[in-house]
């Protein structure tokens, strides 16, 4: 005989803002929250001290799934530096083909943080930081002669297309960002 256990309330409440918040934004309100993970408030202050801990927590797990998905992607285009970094703009226009696409989680998040020093702020710095040194490596490794910087302007063709995505998406910005990441990743001598 199994038995089948159900997530905890702090899961709940974690998988709960995942969704909720991606969906309606961090300013979604804490009975909304409750009522998605069906749990007590008690939970909630028990577990991450109050919304903010929740809101601070659910950027930190993304972040580093995210990382992980950017990852894949580049793996699964194989070796070459310049197919890996241009997989990562073709698999943002697949993001933003699906029908629940609203954008990037992150950008929104400091748009709606009012607060500057909200704990949340500083998971998204270290996000784009994380995959704008996973961009610079492929260009280090292809000789870029600024993988720094280059990866920057990748993550800014990234953070782009993202909001064009949620915005315009008829435009396909992912194309777009794409068309403009070669010309980055051209600056890199070419293999002999």
């Amino acid at each position: 005989m199994s038995t089948r256990t159900e997530p905890g309330p702090r899961q709940r409440l974690l998988d709960a803002a995942q969704e909720l918040t991606y969906r309606h934004g961090t300013g979604i309100g804490v009975d909304a929250l409750l009522k998605g993970a069906d749990v007590a408030r008690r939970s909630l202050y028990e577990h991450f001290g109050g919304k903010d801990g929740l809101i601070t927590e659910v950027l930190r797990l993304s972040a580093a799934e995210d990382e992980a998905r950017y990852r894949q992607t580049m793996d699964a285009a194989g070796d070459d530096p310049r197919a890996r970094l241009l997989a990562v703009f073709d698999r943002i226009g697949e993001v933003i083909a699906q029908g629940d696409f609203r954008g990037c989680r992150y950008l929104a998040a400091d748009l709606s943080l009012a607060d500057p020093d909200h704990p949340g702020h500083a998971v998204t710095r270290a996000y784009r930081e994380h995959v704008s040194a996973l961009l610079a490596a492929e260009l280090a490794r292809l000789g870029h002669p600024r993988p720094g910087p280059g990866g920057d302007q990748l993550l800014l063709l990234i953070d782009g297309a993202l909001a064009a995505g949620a915005t315009r998406p008829a435009t396909d910005p992912a194309a777009a960002a794409r068309a403009l990441a070669e010309q980055v990743i051209a600056q890199a001598p070419a293999a002999p």
